[in-house]
């Protein structure tokens, strides 16, 4: 039925009708198979480099961890045989802590608590960093109130030797 109605046809159609074919066939194989691979390739790119960036990220954090970790390390014998408890002390008013520091008490062995009133912040971080990468000195617990003014706190934290 096909055939006849194909033979049917002037020639001149035939070729308009073959060649409307093979353009149909040619979008149609852009459209279900090139198109969705170059796109899914594209995207597969992205990605890549994508993770590639995260990978360089890591690869810098890892090297930074690896530098302060080093520089605890060999920081941790500067202590020259002080406690934990008067490390604290020191250390807290060395970081401009001494107006709001009111107490450091020692709570075990290797701990100590340390009690400061209207404290700033900020230098209350600073000063647990320093005692974390300088001194091998984890805060364990930390509490913290806001206090009257800005920036200031009322804060308990207690300290232990890291292992």
């Amino acid at each position: 039925m096909i055939a006849a109605w194909w033979q049917g046809l002037a020639v001149r159609e035939r070729r308009l009708l073959a060649a409307g074919g093979a353009l149909a066939a040619l979008l149609l194989g852009w459209a279900l198979l090139w198109h969705p691979l170059a796109r899914q390739r594209a995207e597969l790119e992205q990605r890549i480099e994508a993770q590639r960036r995260e990978l360089a990220y890591v690869r810098r954090g890892a090297a930074e961890v690896e530098r302060l970790r080093a520089a605890g390390t060999r920081s941790r014998g500067e202590r020259e045989g002080r406690s934990l408890l008067a490390l604290a002390d020191a250390t807290a008013r060395g970081a401009g802590l001494e107006g709001a520091l009111k107490r450091v008490e020692p709570v075990s062995a290797r701990s100590v608590r340390v009690s400061f009133e209207n404290a700033d912040f900020d230098a209350l971080a600073g000063w647990l960093e320093e005692l974390a990468h300088g001194y091998g000195v984890e805060a364990s617990d930390l509490s913290a109130e806001r206090a009257d003014g800005i920036g200031l706190v009322h804060a308990r934290v207690t300290l232990q030797d890291a292992p």
